[in-house]
């Protein structure tokens, strides 16, 4: 592989690293705003099944998640 072949898929996965970073600030915004009362579902990975979550857990979660993808966005 060359070195500018390289370069270009680093630089897609910057912007797909990049999209994920801001739909997860999205997540994290609107679970932010919620009131108290209203329920919260996460969904079971690789499968079309939601339960349901404790809203504060799910959001601290979520933070660590994006805090997660920031520093990888850093290392690269």
């Amino acid at each position: 592989m060359s070195s500018s072949e390289n370069s270009e898929g680093q630089s897609t996965l910057k912007e797909e690293l990049n999209k994920k970073i801001k739909e997860q600030k999205v997540v994290l915004d609107e679970l932010s705003n919620l009131k108290k009362s209203r329920k919260v579902y996460i969904q079971q990975r690789n499968s079309n099944i939601f339960f349901l979550a404790d809203r504060s857990q799910t959001l601290s979660s979520c933070k660590k998640e994006l805090d997660d993808m920031k520093r990888a966005l850093q290392d690269m």
